[in-house]
């Protein structure tokens, strides 16, 4: 029977996780209705204003000069890689990570490397490279577009005062509830369109006050706009990516409780059997 109360201990248990991880199911399937209609209206707003910006960019070559626009030998690079300040979520964050780190050993292997981390899962793990310039954790605590305009604020004043050369977010982008994709995504310097890209977006503005003026107040704006929409995907993506973990974790754990009952169903009735075999046994032998 000791065997029987084992059983019947670890149905409990994984009768409680299953709850747990479906209730964990439910908040992020909620939370991520909501992220992924914030990330659905924001990306046609945002990837507009960049493709305005490349146009009137590419217009202007050669007449133009910002800081932002200025492409240098990549000897500084710095690699902006958000994750997520929790985990239960699959391989959500262990691909940031494992993304951030070849990026690092290959293709900026010639280059000095710095890190900006943003959520505390990747944070923990990236602090051992040793090469961490901060961390900010907190911006996903409250994720508003003012907050996180310091953040690229701040980003493109190194790159403006040369501090670094190159500037690249690393994020999971969202595709739907099941998919997210890893993206590395060139934040500075901003490049022109390709010859390819003028051909398929080229436009016909009519400019007030003047290209130069409308370029110089739209770029800042555009780039804040750009990390906050990586922000948005990562957001939406770890809900997902949550989401869809904690719907295996409650099939696995369905799956594992209905075979314990299985096994305690067939351990009691050998018990059972056992049981009705010695009384027959003693029987027999008292009338013997």
């Amino acid at each position: 029977m000791a065997n029987l109360k084992e059983i019947r201990n670890r149905i409990s248990s994984v009768s409680s996780t299953m709850q747990i991880t479906s209730a964990m199911k439910m908040v992020s399937a909620a939370k991520l209705k909501k992220a992924q209609d914030a990330i659905t209206a924001m990306r046609p707003y945002a990837n507009t204003l960049t493709s305005l910006i490349q146009n009137l960019s590419s217009a202007l070559e050669g007449d133009f000069q910002n800081p932002y626009t200025q492409v240098r030998e990549n000897k500084k690079v710095l690699l902006v890689a958000i994750t997520s300040n929790r985990g239960l979520c699959g391989a959500f964050n262990a691909n940031i990570i494992k993304k951030t780190r070849q990026l690092i050993e290959t293709t900026y292997a010639q280059s000095s490397v710095s890190l900006i981390t943003i959520g505390k899962k990747g944070s923990e793990i990236l602090l051992k490279t040793g090469k961490v310039q901060s961390r900010h954790d907190a911006l996903l605590d409250d994720l508003t577009y003012e907050n996180t305009a310091e953040l690229a604020q701040s980003i493109m004043n190194q790159f403006a005062q040369q501090e670094v050369d190159e500037v690249v977010f690393i994020y999971n982008q969202f595709k739907n509830a099941a998919t997210q994709i890893v993206e590395v995504e060139p934040f500075l310097p901003i490049l022109s369109q390709s010859a390819d890209d003028k051909l398929v977006n080229q436009a016909d503005y009519i400019f007030e006050p003047g290209k130069v003026e409308i370029v110089n107040q739209l770029l800042p704006k555009s780039l804040k706009m750009q990390l906050f929409k990586a922000l948005r995907d990562s957001m939406a993506s770890e809900h997902g990516a949550r989401m869809t973990a904690m719907h295996k974790a409650t099939d696995n754990a369905t799956e594992l409780r209905n075979q314990l009952k299985l096994t305690y169903n067939k351990a009691r009735q050998a018990a059972i059997t056992n049981e009705i075999l010695e009384i027959v046994g003693g029987a027999e032998a008292l009338n013997g």
